[in-house]
Protein backbone atom coordinates (compact mmCIF):
# COMPACT_ATOMS: atom_id res chain seq x y z
CA UNK A 1 0.00 0.00 0.00
CA UNK A 2 3.28 2.16 0.29
CA UNK A 3 2.43 3.46 -3.66
CA UNK A 4 -1.20 4.54 -2.60
CA UNK A 5 -2.49 7.75 -2.08
CA UNK A 6 -3.43 8.02 1.95
CA UNK A 7 -6.14 10.25 2.91
CA UNK A 8 -5.39 11.93 5.43
CA UNK A 9 -7.61 12.28 8.66
CA UNK A 10 -8.94 14.64 11.70
CA UNK A 11 -10.98 12.25 13.81
CA UNK A 12 -12.75 13.64 16.94
CA UNK A 13 -13.66 11.46 19.74
CA UNK A 14 -16.07 12.58 23.45
CA UNK A 15 -15.31 8.68 24.60
CA UNK A 16 -13.82 5.49 24.87
CA UNK A 17 -12.25 6.06 21.19
CA UNK A 18 -13.26 2.56 20.08
CA UNK A 19 -13.69 3.19 16.17
CA UNK A 20 -10.48 5.35 16.37
CA UNK A 21 -8.59 2.72 17.60
CA UNK A 22 -10.14 0.16 15.05
CA UNK A 23 -9.24 3.28 12.26
CA UNK A 24 -5.30 2.52 13.82
CA UNK A 25 -5.05 -1.38 13.60
CA UNK A 26 -6.88 -1.05 10.30
CA UNK A 27 -4.23 1.21 8.82
CA UNK A 28 -1.30 -0.66 10.64
CA UNK A 29 -2.17 -3.90 8.80
CA UNK A 30 -2.58 -2.19 5.58
CA UNK A 31 -6.04 -2.58 5.24
CA UNK A 32 -6.89 1.80 5.32
CA UNK A 33 -4.99 3.91 2.89
CA UNK A 34 -4.97 6.71 5.16
CA UNK A 35 -3.27 8.32 7.67
CA UNK A 36 -4.73 9.66 11.42
CA UNK A 37 -3.02 13.63 11.42
CA UNK A 38 -4.83 14.95 14.09
CA UNK A 39 -7.19 13.87 16.88
CA UNK A 40 -9.79 16.57 18.74
CA UNK A 41 -11.20 15.28 21.66
CA UNK A 42 -13.96 17.21 23.79
CA UNK A 43 -12.99 15.68 27.16
CA UNK A 44 -9.62 15.46 27.98
CA UNK A 45 -10.15 12.67 30.38
CA UNK A 46 -11.24 9.82 28.00
CA UNK A 47 -9.68 6.88 26.41
CA UNK A 48 -9.90 8.51 22.72
CA UNK A 49 -7.45 10.64 23.99
CA UNK A 50 -4.77 8.58 25.88
CA UNK A 51 -5.15 6.71 22.27
CA UNK A 52 -4.13 9.69 20.41
CA UNK A 53 -1.31 10.16 22.37
CA UNK A 54 0.14 6.84 22.90
CA UNK A 55 0.11 6.72 19.02
CA UNK A 56 1.90 9.73 18.95
CA UNK A 57 -0.93 11.42 16.93
CA UNK A 58 -0.86 15.61 18.00
CA UNK A 59 -4.27 15.74 20.40
CA UNK A 60 -6.20 18.83 20.85
CA UNK A 61 -8.51 18.61 23.75
CA UNK A 62 -11.45 21.33 23.26
CA UNK A 63 -14.05 21.07 25.76
CA UNK A 64 -17.08 22.91 24.32
CA UNK A 65 -18.14 24.28 27.04
CA UNK A 66 -19.27 28.36 28.13
CA UNK A 67 -18.33 28.78 23.74
CA UNK A 68 -20.50 29.39 21.20
CA UNK A 69 -20.86 26.79 19.17
CA UNK A 70 -19.57 29.14 16.18
CA UNK A 71 -16.69 29.94 17.88
CA UNK A 72 -16.22 26.51 19.48
CA UNK A 73 -16.51 24.34 16.36
CA UNK A 74 -14.48 27.27 14.47
CA UNK A 75 -11.26 26.16 16.74
CA UNK A 76 -12.52 22.39 16.47
CA UNK A 77 -11.99 23.17 12.71
CA UNK A 78 -8.97 25.53 12.98
CA UNK A 79 -7.62 21.96 14.65
CA UNK A 80 -8.19 19.64 11.58
CA UNK A 81 -7.24 22.64 9.03
CA UNK A 82 -3.41 23.14 10.94
CA UNK A 83 -3.19 19.16 10.01
CA UNK A 84 -4.11 19.58 6.33
CA UNK A 85 -7.08 17.15 7.39
CA UNK A 86 -8.97 16.16 3.99
CA UNK A 87 -12.03 14.30 5.89
CA UNK A 88 -13.08 15.03 9.40
CA UNK A 89 -14.05 11.79 11.35
CA UNK A 90 -16.90 12.28 14.04
CA UNK A 91 -15.92 8.70 15.81
CA UNK A 92 -18.30 8.62 19.22
CA UNK A 93 -18.31 12.50 18.99
CA UNK A 94 -21.45 13.52 20.70
CA UNK A 95 -21.63 17.19 19.99
CA UNK A 96 -23.02 19.26 17.26
CA UNK A 97 -20.44 21.21 15.20
CA UNK A 98 -20.87 24.34 12.97
CA UNK A 99 -19.04 23.14 9.75
CA UNK A 100 -16.77 25.84 8.57
CA UNK A 101 -17.18 26.47 4.90
CA UNK A 102 -13.60 24.98 4.05
CA UNK A 103 -15.05 21.45 5.50
CA UNK A 104 -18.60 21.20 3.71
CA UNK A 105 -18.97 17.90 2.36
CA UNK A 106 -16.13 16.66 4.35
CA UNK A 107 -17.15 15.71 7.20
CA UNK A 108 -18.46 12.19 7.99
CA UNK A 109 -19.98 10.74 11.35
CA UNK A 110 -21.09 7.08 12.49
CA UNK A 111 -24.30 6.08 14.04
CA UNK A 112 -25.56 2.69 15.86
CA UNK A 113 -28.58 2.84 14.36
CA UNK A 114 -30.10 2.27 10.24
CA UNK A 115 -31.12 5.85 10.21
CA UNK A 116 -33.47 8.00 9.87
CA UNK A 117 -34.67 5.46 12.80
CA UNK A 118 -33.07 5.85 16.09
CA UNK A 119 -31.08 9.19 15.27
CA UNK A 120 -30.96 12.85 16.54
CA UNK A 121 -29.98 14.40 20.09
CA UNK A 122 -30.04 12.20 23.13
CA UNK A 123 -29.18 8.97 20.98
CA UNK A 124 -26.25 7.78 21.01
CA UNK A 125 -24.53 4.44 22.83
CA UNK A 126 -26.68 2.06 24.93
CA UNK A 127 -29.88 4.88 24.85
CA UNK A 128 -30.02 3.72 20.57
CA UNK A 129 -29.75 -0.06 21.47
CA UNK A 130 -32.61 -0.21 24.21
CA UNK A 131 -34.76 1.74 21.99
CA UNK A 132 -34.10 -0.59 19.12
CA UNK A 133 -35.36 -3.23 21.67
CA UNK A 134 -38.03 -1.49 23.23
CA UNK A 135 -39.68 -1.25 19.99
CA UNK A 136 -39.33 -4.77 18.83
CA UNK A 137 -37.42 -4.43 15.74
CA UNK A 138 -35.74 -7.55 14.34
CA UNK A 139 -33.09 -5.54 11.88
CA UNK A 140 -30.73 -2.87 13.23
CA UNK A 141 -27.21 -1.72 12.31
CA UNK A 142 -24.89 1.19 11.37
CA UNK A 143 -25.09 4.39 9.26
CA UNK A 144 -22.00 6.69 7.68
CA UNK A 145 -23.67 10.07 6.65
CA UNK A 146 -22.46 13.37 5.75
CA UNK A 147 -22.36 15.82 8.73
CA UNK A 148 -24.76 19.33 8.52
CA UNK A 149 -26.42 21.28 11.13
CA UNK A 150 -28.54 19.15 12.96
CA UNK A 151 -27.36 15.87 14.66
CA UNK A 152 -27.78 12.36 12.66
CA UNK A 153 -29.48 14.18 9.67
CA UNK A 154 -27.04 14.32 6.77
CA UNK A 155 -26.83 12.60 4.00
CA UNK A 156 -26.96 8.73 4.77
CA UNK A 157 -23.33 7.44 2.54
CA UNK A 158 -23.45 3.68 3.92
CA UNK A 159 -25.14 1.52 6.10
CA UNK A 160 -25.12 -1.75 7.58
CA UNK A 161 -27.41 -3.84 8.90
CA UNK A 162 -27.31 -6.49 11.19
CA UNK A 163 -29.83 -8.84 12.98
CA UNK A 164 -31.69 -8.18 16.43
CA UNK A 165 -32.18 -11.61 18.22
CA UNK A 166 -35.02 -12.71 20.51
CA UNK A 167 -32.78 -12.82 23.49
CA UNK A 168 -30.74 -9.60 22.80
CA UNK A 169 -29.75 -6.97 25.42
CA UNK A 170 -29.16 -3.69 24.57
CA UNK A 171 -24.78 -4.78 25.44
CA UNK A 172 -25.36 -7.45 22.62
CA UNK A 173 -26.84 -5.70 20.67
CA UNK A 174 -24.53 -2.94 20.83
CA UNK A 175 -21.85 -5.42 20.24
CA UNK A 176 -23.01 -6.72 17.39
CA UNK A 177 -23.27 -3.15 15.88
CA UNK A 178 -20.11 -2.16 16.45
CA UNK A 179 -18.53 -5.15 14.76
CA UNK A 180 -20.60 -3.79 11.63
CA UNK A 181 -19.53 -0.19 12.19
CA UNK A 182 -15.57 -1.77 12.44
CA UNK A 183 -16.17 -2.53 8.60
CA UNK A 184 -18.42 0.18 7.96
CA UNK A 185 -16.66 3.36 8.69
CA UNK A 186 -13.02 2.43 6.81
CA UNK A 187 -14.81 0.85 4.07
CA UNK A 188 -17.18 4.32 4.10
CA UNK A 189 -13.29 6.29 4.42
CA UNK A 190 -11.81 4.78 1.31
CA UNK A 191 -15.05 5.07 -0.74
CA UNK A 192 -14.75 8.67 -0.28
CA UNK A 193 -11.08 8.67 -0.98
CA UNK A 194 -12.26 7.78 -4.63
CA UNK A 195 -15.50 9.31 -5.12
CA UNK A 196 -17.42 6.20 -5.01
CA UNK A 197 -19.75 7.26 -2.33
CA UNK A 198 -23.68 7.89 -3.34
Amino acid sequence: MDDVRRMRLAVLVSGSGRSLENLLDRIAAGRLAATVEVVVASRGDVRGARIAERAGIPLHVLPPADRSLDAWSADVFTACESAAAELVVMAGFLHLLAITPQFAGRVINIHPSLLPAFGGRGFHGLHVHRAVLERGCTVSGCTVHLVDAEYDHGRILLQRAVPVLRDDTPESLAARVFAAECDCLPEAIARFATGSLP
